[in-house]
């Protein structure tokens, strides 16, 4: 992995290999039941794998369809094709492909099964509202997290949930699922229940992670960048205008919450369910990091 002026984000590094111990370990389990309840371990192994190169390989090509994003050219989109170069010449890293999505939601986010395929895509939105100073340190939170590699750990751990929702759907559907003997019926529930058992921890494992690398990110780029201060009035605006937005557009970035600068529909403050369940740490949790920071350099 080649080494980027982001630096060794090394809580970001736990984090991603605990949660990709914890997804291989929960899909041991699930398809270790499946075996033992008499489904082909050949079956399980073949969807399990085609479901897990087809999330990965396509992963960037998915999430810029649900957007309707493009990838435009230096000469379609200079400035913003500019402020990607500066960031990664700073950052000493490749250069992704850049997108615009057409929508009034003020967002980004950053998607790709690699590096060298990545893509940063930004919305219209986002870029008639903010300054250069502000837009370069959203770009430079998304370049952050293609640096770091966790939009491909994202990608690959979320394989776990999608296939524990499969596996059950295709027990309802399948003979089992038809046939009314009772031996037939305590397998289905065990199925059903392990299945969303797997589910539901695999989503907590996901959202830790994902909290804990939009703070990493958001990080990488005040450091990079130098001016944590304009990322926090980025953050702000962002967070301000969402209540403006047509519920449409913002329904659009539903598919890419979970990689999107910021989300599409805020949670709740403070410890509860509903932050446990949310995609992005607090508004206020990210202002006070980058306020921290910025004391550290001097107030910028």
């Amino acid at each position: 992995m080649r080494r980027t002026r982001y630096g060794t984000d090394r809580g970001l590094s736990a984090r991603m290999m605990g949660t990709l111990f914890g997804i291989g370990l929960l899909y041991v389990i699930l398809a270790s039941l499946l075996i033992a309840l008499g489904f082909s371990a050949i079956f399980i192994l073949a969807i399990s794998g085609g479901l897990l190169f087809a999330q990965w390989w396509f992963s960037d090509t998915l999430a810029m369809k649900s957007m309707r994003a493009v990838v435009v050219t230096p000469e379609q989109a200079p400035q913003l094709h500019a402020l990607v170069d500066r960031i990664c010449a700073m950052a000493d890293m490749d250069k992704p492909r850049v997108g615009i999505a057409d929508s009034d939601a003020p967002n980004a986010f950053a998607t790709g099964r690699s590096p060298s395929r990545s893509v940063i895509v930004v919305t219209t939105g986002l870029l008639k509202r903010l300054d250069q100073e502000e837009l370069e340190g959203v770009l430079a939170h998304e370049l952050s997290h293609v640096a770091h590699r966790d939009v491909t750990v994202m990608t690959v751990a979320s394989f776990t949930a999608i296939l524990a929702g499969f596996m059950a759907r295709s027990v309802m559907w399948s003979s089992l699922g038809r046939n009314r003997d009772q031996n037939t019926a305590i397998i289905i529930v065990v199925v059903m229940v392990v299945s969303v058992l797997v589910y539901f921890i695999s989503f907590i494992l996901m959202r830790a992670l994902s909290r804990y690398r939009e703070l990493g990110a958001d990080r990488g780029a005040a450091l990079l960048t130098g001016r944590p201060s304009a990322l926090a009035r980025a953050l702000q605006k962002i967070s301000g205008d969402m209540a403006s937005i047509p519920t449409r557009d913002l329904r659009q970035m539903e598919p890419v919450s979970s990689f999107a600068f910021a989300p599409a529909f805020a949670k709740g403050r403070g410890f509860s369910l509903e932050s446990i369940m949310s995609t992005h740490p607090s508004l206020e949790k990210r202002l006070e990091q980058l306020a921290k920071i910025s004391t550290e350099l001097g107030g910028r």
